[in-house]
């Protein structure tokens, strides 16, 4: 029984001969510096590979010492090519003695999740829709096209600029979903594809890093709700979240706020929410150029809720000539001296501050929030995971994300799916006496104050 398997993984080549490790030894190599992981069984030592993960050394350091087998599953479309790039990794498998889960996880729970997955396999549960997509895209496009004509015919007055900056936050958080489609490959078959398209959805459309979103959000996916894994429960000291945060922040003494009143001062905090787009998307992106690891950057290009504004400021330089193309045209050409057009892309971003953060808070801030308990796959997702009510504007007003609970658990599945899964999930719990939490969406606005 192996105590070592240094060689191998590290080298960069297979082992010359299969050793088997214990639950015991794997658990050690979860460092920085040292870290392996079991995939069917199968000991790899990804140490050197994160730093050359495609989606980010942190979410593979995340399972580190664990069975990442099902996080495995549920991050790739393509299993088999990804194998490819395990083989020289490769440096033992468990002992024949070994259960296949660690840390005394319910094994037949685990068995009987990766059965329902293969279900819906069979189902054609994880092949998209191009109907769908097509239209869900048409239907952004047509909004942006609306925008355009508008201020082209009816220019910058008051009236104009807020049915505007309506028109716009509505086709800018559905492109906010969409992008979170191609980013979980939940469209095309193959990955490029995927890629190609989030990054022109995201960074067109949003203004945003593909490889910033990636960055963070698969981290949240492999690990929601843990401390130091997941970083949207990282509040910046602003929030303190979960019922053993408050405890540590008193027992180290760290009061960057009154945080007994933070059911109070949340809603204070919306007041500079209009900031929370431009801040992460503008400002933040830049600073991220580069995934990690370091690749050829891909650039964020202006949003698409400020290109209505192009025609008149266009038309308004033309006007001006060459004797004037040294005057201020932010103020004169941009706005044609009507207030209207400066507080499009503002209003716009404000709304949709507010949508994005309640719909993305809703499903996990209530639940949940505590450091890793290095529970199974299923168990880790319901306990950090809420469902939200179906109906035809829930479904569109969410992006799907009310259905949160079979999202978590099939990143790569096609939103339009996931209420043909929902009752086989429902079972399974059921069986298992794990709670599935589904609340009407005013219920879960309203928890996440409380």
């Amino acid at each position: 029984m192996g105590k070592g398997g240094e060689q191998g993984g590290d080298s960069g080549e297979p082992a010359a001969q299969i050793r088997f490790y214990t639950w015991e030894e794997i658990q050690k190599h979860n460092l920085r510096t040292d870290k392996w992981l079991v995939i069917e069984r199968k000991v790899y030592n990804v140490t050197k590979w994160a730093n050359r993960h495609p989606g980010g050394q942190r979410v593979i350091s995340h399972c580190a010492g664990e069975d990442a087998t099902d996080a495995f599953q549920a991050f790739h479309i393509n299993p088999t090519l990804v194998q490819k790039f395990l083989k020289p990794l490769l440096i033992g498998e468990l002992a024949p003695g070994e259960p296949s889960q660690d840390r005394d996880k319910n094994s037949q729970l685990v068995e009987d999740f990766r059965t329902l997955r293969k279900t819906a396999e069979d189902m054609n549960l994880f092949r998209a829709s191009p109907l769908f997509f097509s239209c869900y895209l048409g239907h952004i496009i047509v909004m942006e096209v609306l925008a355009w004509l508008m201020i082209s015919y009816f220019g910058t007055g008051w009236i104009t600029t807020l049915i505007l900056a309506c028109i716009l936050t509505t086709s800018q958080a559905q492109a906010g979903w969409l992008q979170h489609d191609f980013g979980h490959l939940s469209v095309f078959k193959k990955s490029s594809w995927n890629h190609i398209v989030h990054k022109f959805v995201i960074g067109h459309l949003k203004g945003a890093s593909a490889n910033w979103w990636n960055h963070r959000h698969f981290q949240h996916h492999a690990k929601p709700n843990i401390f130091q894994k997941d970083p949207d429960v990282n509040m910046l000291h602003i929030f303190v979240l979960g019922d053993t945060q408050p405890v540590e922040y008193g027992k180290k003494k760290l009061k960057y706020l009154p945080y007994n009143h933070q059911h109070e001062y949340f809603f204070l905090s919306e007041i500079p929410l209009p900031f929370l787009i431009p801040c992460s998307y503008t400002l933040l992106t830049p600073l991220w150029p580069w995934p990690d690891p370091p690749r050829v950057p891909h650039p964020t290009l202006l949003p698409a809720d400020w290109s209505p504004l192009f025609p008149k400021y266009l038309k308004k330089l033309k006007m001006q000539g060459k004797k004037k193309q040294n005057c201020n045209i932010g103020s004169s050409a941009f706005a044609e001296n009507k207030p209207g057009a400066k507080m499009i892309p503002g209003n716009s971003l404000f709304l949709e501050s507010h949508w994005f953060v309640w719909v993305t808070q809703m499903n996990h801030i209530p639940m949940e929030i505590d450091s890793e308990k290095h529970r199974d796959w299923l168990s880790s997702q319901m306990a950090a995971t809420c469902n939200i009510e179906q109906s035809f504007f829930n479904d569109w007003f969410t992006g799907h994300l009310n259905f949160q609970i079979e999202h978590h658990l099939f990143p790569t599945m096609p939103r339009h799916n996931f209420w043909k899964v929902k009752p086989l999930v429902k079972s399974l719990c059921a069986k298992y006496g794990v709670h599935y939490e589904e609340k009407p969406l005013g219920k879960a606005f309203v928890d996440i104050v409380g």
